[in-house]
């Protein structure tokens, strides 16, 4: 047996990261390998982020946490020792996170980072991707509103007694690959010369030879009836249910059999019969595109835009001038004669490069007017982005402080009439945040005080209502459970929520799949998410 070669074998690695890598790509890795996370917060919630960020191979991430080890640390924290305690949190939680992964750099600062902010406002700017762990509602606000000036987001994550929430808060994020099922772009309705002319060269299947017409593939025979159809209706293609019932009707008559015979169908007719629906329906590509393409055009380019947005305007030339997206050129597997259906795919594969070739035209003239360097997009960039012309998203959430609209106001009311509903939690977790800056401490944070924080809670809970302009009320019980808690940090529900949102900073950096654009609640007591639009 030959050895395999040095080029052949998987890096120490690439072997580590196998399995991830097949969800989002080398690309993808690369993205996260190159990004610098800040994790505010070394609480259980906060390590457990950061360890399922070091696993995957964030490139380097700090922590700031202005806290030293306390004894209630070593209860729900495993990063953290009880010979430790008294030491500064943040030094703990980043030894033992760094030996996780050796491929990963991590710094920390033991410092409150409302006074960091105060003392150097551009210290959060280097980072991709800001993370602020149970932190209180007037410091979450500071964090909010700093990095929304410098496009950073901001990923909000909570764990408060049974309940945990996350949140995110990006001015403009956009997304290349979002990883959804997309229509098949064939364009057997709407050929491209290179297209016709491999489609015309086959004679009518009732012509050929069985044999050679069972090794046809379903893509010219739907080609061809879709043809004859035109001939007879004037042009129009099947349109209605009817229409291409009728039109597959003929298809399946299309099967040739001897007198007596019982044979079943080639299967070439049978996919040409099952696939014809999905092969003649208009993409919904475009359509969903096309509000970011004017967009684009409405906001022309400048130093200071994106690699994304320069595709977006190249893009935007392309379909002016062509009147489609560029082809993505794949073809679902087919049962043909294998030298035909590699032909097929060959003439789709040599549209779509000539499509990258005019986008990529259009993009290096954009980089040399910019005065940006011509590799800062690279030609596999553009290829994955030409390859999801169609699903092209950019996620744009309110502000953290962005006030209830009156249709949402109302939807909350109709939420909070339902029992055990998440809204509750999220009105609370508000409302504790607002006792927290009137009081100092969270609700029920000393035992002594639980009892007469409960009306205290009350009234952060009606000015939360008040604000959100709410009719409705909230449970009683489930203040006083608010106020039982006194902000205690479960560790199954931080590791829950470190979960989720670790997934979510991964979705950010990466470019790839949508993040989330609402308020995620997690009930520990019902075991429930929900997701609440603000």
């Amino acid at each position: 047996m030959m050895a395999a070669s040095e080029d052949t074998v998987p890096s120490k690695k690439n072997q580590r990261y196998d399995r991830q890598l097949r969800l989002w790509g080398d690309h993808g890795q690369d993205a996260l390998s190159g990004a610098h996370i800040c994790c505010i917060g070394a609480s259980a919630v906060g390590t457990e982020i950061l360890k399922n960020l070091v696993l995957p191979g964030i490139g380097a991430f700090t922590l700031i946490d202005s806290a030293n080890v306390q004894p209630s640390d070593c209860g729900n924290n495993f990063f953290v020792t009880e010979d430790s305690i008294g030491e500064p949190r943040a030094r703990v939680a980043t030894e033992l996170l760094l030996e996780m992964n050796e491929y990963v750099k991590g710094d920390w600062l033991q410092e409150d980072i409302v006074a960091l902010l105060r003392n150097n406002p551009d210290v959060l700017k280097p980072f991709t991707t800001v993370i602020a762990v149970n932190q209180d509602g007037s410091t979450v606000d500071i964090l909010a509103k700093a990095l929304w000036e410098c496009n950073t987001p901001l990923l909000i994550a909570k764990a408060y007694g049974n309940v945990g929430c996350i949140q995110i808060v990006a001015k403009e994020h956009c997304v290349v690959e979002y990883h959804v099922d997309s229509k098949l772009d064939m364009r057997l309705t709407a050929p491209f010369p290179s297209l016709t002319k491999f489609m015309d060269s086959f004679a009518p299947l009732a012509e050929m030879e069985q044999v050679k017409a069972d090794g046809v593939p379903y893509a010219v025979v739907i080609y061809q009836h879709l043809q004859r159809w035109c001939a007879e209706h004037g042009g129009s293609l099947p349109d209605s249910y009817a229409e291409k019932r009728e039109l597959k009707a003929q298809i399946k008559a299309a099967h040739r059999t001897e007198a007596g015979s019982i044979k079943e169908p080639p299967l070439n007719l049978v996919e040409a019969g099952e696939k014809l629906n999905p092969s003649i329906a208009v993409t919904d590509g475009l359509a969903n595109v096309t509000p970011l393409l004017e967009r684009s055009r409405s906001n022309p380019l400048n130093s200071e835009s994106s690699s994304f947005w320069i595709m977006l305007d190249a893009l935007a030339t392309f379909v002016e001038t062509t009147g489609e997206l560029p082809l993505k050129g794949t073809i679902p597997d087919m049962h043909a004669d294998s030298d035909v259906y590699v032909a097929l795919q060959q003439i789709y594969l040599d549209k779509a490069a000539e499509d990258l070739v005019s986008l990529s035209g259009t993009v290096s003239d954009s980089l040399q007017a910019l005065g940006k360097p011509s590799e800062s997009i690279s030609e596999g960039e553009l290829k994955r982005f030409c390859q999801n012309a169609g699903k092209l998203f950019v996620l744009a959430t309110p502000k953290y402080d962005t006030p209830l609209t009156e249709e949402k106001a109302r939807e909350f009311e109709e939420m909070l009439a339902q029992p055990n509903s998440e809204a509750a939690w999220l009105i609370l977790l508000r409302a504790a945040d607002k006792f927290h800056t009137a009081h100092g401490h969270y609700p029920g944070h000393f035992d002594e005080q639980v009892e007469e924080d409960i009306p205290k809670l009350k009234d952060c809970v009606t000015a939360v209502l008040d604000g959100f302009k709410i009719g409705a009320p909230v449970d009683d019980d489930c203040i006083h459970e608010m106020c039982r808690w006194g902000a205690a940090e479960l560790h199954s529900v931080a590791s829950f929520i470190g979960g989720v949102a670790a997934q979510e900073v991964v979705k950010l950096v990466t470019m790839q799949y949508a993040p989330l654009d609402s308020i995620f609640i997690y009930n520990g007591i019902t075991s429930n998410c929900s997701q609440f639009k603000l």
